[in-house]
């Protein structure tokens, strides 16, 4: 049986690229895009990364679902990864013309409060407006981490509406 609960989801976006380049805040930090992600090594970085938060939209796909999505040319999957071991990870989607939604954007609990998501969402953004869209925009909500909403805001991301919305939690 699913369970839900209502959640504030604010929607963000930001209509012009960051200015400032962040600088990794620690030694062996790298960024790599894995093109045609294995559906295992997807599974497992996205329950690392999101479980503490409730993220199970993925969780409940198919193989074949969700091979769908990630391996779309128009759909980015980049691995933050600190001396060799993934860190992080976002999902950037481009299916939608002038614009890149990052669908998923996140860092292993052992690397929260390292300085990490600040570099990291600067990369992704910079990233994001690499591919020369009108808009570049996410989500979020009140159950994800408390740093979430003013990190993204710092970043430069700007709120455009929010919802009362149930997410599932089991």
């Amino acid at each position: 049986m699913m369970k839900t609960v209502p959640a504030k989801t604010v929607y963000l976006e930001m209509l012009e690229p960051p200015e400032q380049v962040a600088a990794a805040p620690i030694e062996g930090v790298e960024v790599i895009w894995s093109k045609r992600p294995e559906i295992e090594f997807y599974r497992t970085l996205y329950d690392l990364v999101g479980r503490d938060w409730h993220w199970l939209e993925r969780t409940r796909m198919t193989d074949g679902e969700l091979s769908a999505i990630i391996h779309d040319d128009l759909v980015e999957f980049h691995v933050l990864y600190v001396n060799g071991e993934p860190a992080g990870f976002c999902e950037l989607d481009c299916r939608t013309q002038n614009q890149v939604q990052v669908m998923y954007f996140g860092l292993a609990p052992r690397f929260i409060g390292q300085g990490l998501g600040k570099y990291f969402l600067n990369w992704v953004a910079r990233k994001a407006w690499s591919k020369e869209p009108q808009r570049v925009w996410l989500h979020t909500c009140d159950m994800d981490h408390q740093a979430a909403l003013p990190n993204y805001k710092k970043a430069g991301f700007v709120v455009f509406d929010e919802k009362t919305i149930d997410h599932v939690i089991a």
